[in-house]
């Protein structure tokens, strides 16, 4: 593992004076955020945390604060970090969700003397930016929750689109209006059920999805993936098992609040790397 710190971040390192009332934190937004972090990419607990941290800082030879376990818990809880920026608008956006499982005492028992224990999930919601392979919008919700009544809060980070393209999960009613209301010229690509059936004014003014169900009716479903850009869904698909094979496929807090702030971070982690990964193209004529 190599570990830089420019200049800005050892200066930055040490906290602000306080103007308000109450004790001063001996250590940054920017320190917290680089431990957890390091937490997540490296599936840490707290305590392993504050001793890698402390471990690099001795390493470096630089005399900063090492924060301990219990502060970056409790600071995780109100950890203020910039929004995921999204791309160039319109996007074109690739939507899906998965299920985090809540890593606890539960798990340890499991794991150690094999006891059964009802296991607790949370729904991650992910929308990434089909040119730029970006997360441009990520929500955590619990289990129970519908997918497409997330719709409104992942268009909200992500901005305008110049398509939206999920599963079948999200064929409804709420989920085209939304997108439309937002962005009139979107496309609004979603397969129609199995079951499904053309809008009363599917003569006179069809709506995207009854142009959806007609394409399908004549030339089967299979074209009309093809022919609609659906398959570039497999995309996001990629993003989600990368999400698991990199971060992992739970989540180590024990509050919500804690749990976004872990996600928000792990969604950086990852643009990041893909940053890193992309070649950079320079015109010489």
């Amino acid at each position: 593992m190599t570990v830089w710190f420019t200049d800005a971040a050892v200066a930055a390192w040490k906290a602000e004076p306080r103007t308000t009332r109450g004790g001063q934190p001996p250590t940054s937004t920017l320190a917290i955020a680089t431990a957890l972090t390091l937490r997540a990419v490296f599936r840490l607990a707290l305590c392993q945390t504050e001793g890698l941290i402390g471990s690099i800082l001795a390493l470096l030879g630089l005399d900063l604060a090492v924060p301990d376990h219990s502060t970056l818990s409790r600071r995780a809880e109100t950890l203020a970090l910039s929004p995921v920026r999204p791309g160039s608008p319109p996007v074109h956006l690739l939507v899906d969700s998965t299920g985090l499982k809540l890593c606890g005492s539960g798990e340890w028992l499991l794991e150690k003397h094999g006891t059964r224990t009802r296991r607790s999930w949370r729904k991650l919601h992910i929308g990434m930016d089909a040119d730029t392979g970006r997360i441009v919008a990520a929500t955590l919700t619990t289990s129970n929750v519908d997918d497409a009544l997330q719709v409104s809060a992942l268009l909200d980070q992500a901005g305008p689109v110049a398509s939206f393209t999920t599963d079948g999960a999200y064929d409804q009613d709420g989920v085209h209006g939304e997108v439309t209301r937002r962005s009139p010229e979107a496309a609004v690509i979603v397969p129609p059920r199995s079951s499904a059936v053309p809008s009363d004014t599917a003569e006179r003014a069809p709506t995207q999805r009854d142009r959806h169900l007609q394409m399908i009716s004549e030339h089967g479903r299979r074209r009309w993936q093809k022919a609609s850009g659906y398959h570039w869904r497999a995309l996001v698909e990629g993003d989600i098992s990368r999400f698991k094979r990199v971060i992992g496929d739970g989540l180590r807090s024990r509050t919500d609040r804690r749990r976004e702030t872990e996600i928000a971070l792990a969604v950086s982690v990852l643009n990041q790397m893909l940053e890193l990964e992309l070649p950079e193209y320079v015109r010489l004529v």
